[in-house]
């Protein structure tokens, strides 16, 4: 995966194969690069999503735990 890919370039380059799949435009030849791709953009994106998920959680626990310490 690419160092520098961020969630949005991700999501809108699987918005982008997936419309070419839809309207058929995609060769035979390289459907199985664009599934490919596909596949590893969705990891991506569901590692980026579990990650930011886990940081906001813990974020909220800091949070949780400065205000019962200061009642």
């Amino acid at each position: 995966m690419e160092q520098h890919l961020t969630y949005e370039a991700a999501y809108n380059e699987l918005r982008a194969i997936a419309a070419d799949i839809e309207t058929g435009s995609v060769p035979v030849d390289i459907l199985a690069e664009k599934v490919k791709r596909a596949a590893v953009l969705i990891e991506f994106c569901q590692q980026k999503l579990r990650s930011t998920e886990a940081e906001v959680t813990n974020i909220i626990k800091q949070m949780e735990q400065h205000n019962a310490g200061s009642k």
